[in-house]
């Protein structure tokens, strides 16, 4: 009776798995870019997948070998055209109706986050972008300030256990704060993750086996698979289980936000009142969602409000906290640029500051654009050709045969590999020392950068066009209001030896990961001290003894053994010179 049952069900997969295979070689043999270089291809079933998830700079080493325009093997042997050629990425920017996301990528978004602004495409996704404006996050920024400032307090603790330094996982805490921000200034929802004392909360336990886990790599093939064959999802794969416990948690706790924020929102129309004290991210969006003036082709569903919150989960929380963590990787390995950037934050006369306080800092911005240029969360990021098109291209293509092609034939279907790292770090552009981390080089940033497609800073890292980071300035905040308060209270020095720390990624993401540990998931650990001696505007002298920072009066500073102590102003506190 099994067997019955299971031998047809058997052959169908077989033929199934077998038509996709004929289609895809039938489209690779017939392709006008089939006589194009590129690497060799390990594996009919992964193609070069796994060798790009097991070394993100591969990419770059394929570049230099084979130029700006290359074919690789993506999973099932798929033909992938790489091109960091910029007169080319500035055409895919411009024409976003011909080159969108892959219906296989927003599968996988969907079955991840939901229908959200990840999952959509043109016209849809312009209704999709909540308000992610300049005004809205100035006022949000005091929540990035106030966690912040509540991590610092929490290695604060930490480093006075430790006599000198403790060596603290810089990015596991990163990932709780960040949440807890997304949290409030998205939704008005308190996660409470930096309160837990021997574990994160549930979210975060399902976010961190579903994508920092040894074996998340692996999920994220397996769901790859699934959404080039779709047959293949009614079969238990390895990682269903962990992405199932992951969309249950993220939409209970999404309703639960939506039904609240919805009826306050309500309640405040009925009664045309402004939504009192709703400054989150979702009350605007809801606020305007609701507007009278919408017409009601424009408004969003119930159902595609709730997926806003998953896509803000991943969106708000795992891209900050990996930028945060190589932030503080780069200057752990740069003290110069760790030093300036102290003496530059101590200037600054408030420990709360504001977004554009923050924005006055033009070391602090520097810092930010090279961790963006040369430690970008987002390795890559793909399209796909839905018409036929020709790919214009700056510098001409030399095929197999010696002939010389100056754009590329673009056949509908044709899947498209876009390099923001190999763009941010080209030497074409950013000169011979591109691939290290000098703050300095935005003194003179090249001419040569002004033509990269961006929305932000002469650099690829948010994309560009209709398609860009909607959340970027977010992002950038948020990190400057880590970056300030963290690195006024403490140094930072490697844990591990030099070229310990390895880039690993997750799909889209490159996290750091400890290269003696890459088989346990990503992490970054750090050697985290109290300032020793910083020298302030008044040209006092603040040295540690006895676990306290006292300045050259002798007046208490700040108490390691008492972190509450420190969050009033230091300028405020030292005796003024008469």
């Amino acid at each position: 009776m099994i067997s019955q049952i299971l031998i047809p069900v058997g052959v169908t997969l077989v033929c199934y798995g077998l038509f996709h295979v004929l289609q895809i070689l039938y489209r690779d043999l017939t392709s006008p870019l089939r006589d194009m270089a590129g690497p060799k291809n390990p594996s009919l079933f992964f193609g070069n997948f796994k060798q790009m998830a097991n070394n993100p700079q591969l990419v770059c080493e394929w570049r230099n070998e084979f130029g700006r325009n290359f074919l690789f093997k993506g999973v099932l042997s798929i033909n992938e055209l790489h091109t960091s050629d910029i007169k080319a990425l500035n055409h895919i920017v411009s024409k976003s109706s011909v080159y969108q996301r892959a219906p296989a990528n927003r599968d996988i978004f969907m079955r991840v986050v939901g229908r959200g602004v990840l999952a959509v495409e043109q016209d849809e996704h312009k209704r999709h972008n909540p308000a992610f404006n300049t005004a809205q996050i100035r006022l949000v920024t005091d929540v990035f300030v106030r966690k912040a400032t509540q991590l610092r307090d929490i290695w604060a603790a930490q480093v006075a256990q430790g006599k000198i330094g403790s060596r603290i996982d810089v990015l596991s805490w990163f990932r709780r704060m960040t949440l807890d921000v997304i949290g409030e200034a998205g939704f008005n929802y308190q996660f409470d993750a930096l309160q837990e004392k021997a574990q994160t909360n549930e979210l975060e336990q399902v976010l961190t086996e579903l994508v920092h886990s040894p074996h998340a790599t692996h999920y994220a093939a397996f769901r790859l698979l699934q959404a080039l064959m779709p047959i293949l999802k009614l079969l238990p794969v390895p990682g269903s289980q962990i992405l199932l416990a992951a969309r249950t948690k993220m939409e209970s706790i999404a309703r639960g936000i939506v039904s609240e924020s919805k009826a306050t929102a309500t309640a405040a129309a009925a009664d045309e009142k402004p939504l009192s004290g709703s400054r989150d991210l979702l009350a605007m969006l809801l606020k305007s969602n609701m507007a009278k003036d919408i017409p009601e082709s424009q408004r969003l569903t119930d159902t595609e409000v709730l997926a806003q919150i998953p896509t803000f989960f991943f969106a708000g929380h795992e891209t900050t906290s990996s930028a945060a963590s190589w932030a503080l990787h780069a200057l752990s390995l740069n003290i110069a640029a760790q030093k300036k950037l102290r003496d530059e934050l101590l200037t600054m006369q408030t420990d709360n500051p504001t977004m554009d306080e923050l924005n006055s800092l033009p070391y602090l911005e520097m810092v930010v654009r090279e961790t963006m240029r040369v430690h970008a969360p987002a390795l890559f990021t793909q399209r796909m050709a839905m018409e036929d098109d020709v790919l214009p291209l700056a510098q001409p293509y030399i095929d197999k045969e010696g002939i010389s092609h100056d754009s590329l034939p673009m056949r509908k279907g044709q899947m498209i590999h876009i390099p923001i790292l190999a763009v941010n770090t080209d030497p074409e552009i950013w000169g011979a020392d591109a691939a290290e981390f000098k703050p300095e080089r935005w003194n003179n940033v090249p001419d040569a950068a002004s033509a990269i497609p961006g929305v932000w800073a002469h650099l690829f890292t948010f994309f560009a066009g209709h398609q860009h980071c909607i959340g970027f300035r977010f992002a950038l905040v948020e990190l400057k209001a880590l970056l300030f308060t963290l690195v006024r209270a403490f140094e930072f020095e490697p844990a591990v030896p030099e070229g310990g720390i390895v880039r690993v990624n997750v799909g889209l993401i490159q996290r750091p990961s400890v290269l003696a540990e890459a088989g346990k998931g990503s992490g970054l650990p750090l050697i985290v001290k109290p300032i020793k001696a910083s020298k302030l505007a008044t040209g006092r002298i603040i040295t540690l003894s006895s676990s306290k920072l006292i300045d050259s009066h002798g007046l208490l500073v700040f108490s390691l053994l008492n972190p509450c102590s420190y969050p009033r102003r230091l300028f405020n506190r030292i005796p003024q010179p008469t």
